[in-house]
């Protein structure tokens, strides 16, 4: 590799057998090297090169800048419960006072009073919000949601993800990924 850029700005984005993003937040890409070993062992498509390659004594090859998987991998239709996956959700916003800062998450029905930790008792919560509701229900805490919880289909944290674009998108990458830049985040 010459020039000032080096292999780890070069990655690639993975695309499923049908030609869509494994994952729009975090966006599915991979490393060059986890690109190269799948080219290798023949479980993707090269779709896209970069003009960068990587060099061996015997070897040269132009680094992908898009792959698509040679099997397709179907969705879960649902996503796991996690932390990130209810602020994506929530879009990034607390559900009581539209804050984008200190995002913590609130359960509706406190933990201290038997509340569990799933998709419809948990909601995106900025720090001083959580703290205002404390251990009180929602009726009475006095406090209104903008979106009741619930939960999600995989397609629904797809659409989500697409209005956080990543901060850097390749231009061999763009016409496989589709960014709602009309909706507010």
């Amino acid at each position: 590799m010459t020039g000032a850029a080096t292999a780890e700005h070069f990655p690639a984005l993975v695309l499923n057998a049908d030609f869509r993003p494994l994952s729009y937040y975090p966006l599915s890409l991979w490393s060059w090297q986890d690109t190269v070993k799948a080219v290798f062992l023949d479980r993707v498509n090269i779709v896209s090169e970069y003009d960068r390659a990587v060099r061996s004594v015997a070897f040269e090859m132009k680094l992908p800048s898009v792959v698509s998987l040679k099997t397709y991998v179907k969705p879960a239709l649902y996503p796991a419960f996690t932390r990130f996956n209810v602020f994506l959700r929530d879009r990034f916003v607390c559900q009581y006072c539209g804050c984008k800062h200190e995002l913590t998450f609130d359960h509706l029905v406190p933990r201290a009073r038997g509340g569990e930790t799933r998709w419809d008792n948990v909601v995106a919560a900025c720090s001083p919000c959580n703290l205002a509701k404390g251990a009180k229900s929602l009726a009475q805490s006095g406090m209104r949601l903008s979106q009741h919880p619930y939960r999600p289909t995989v397609f629904e944290l797809h659409r989500n993800g697409r209005m956080f674009p990543p901060n850097y998108l390749h231009e061999s990458w763009l016409d496989y990924l589709y960014w709602d830049t009309e909706l507010d985040p």
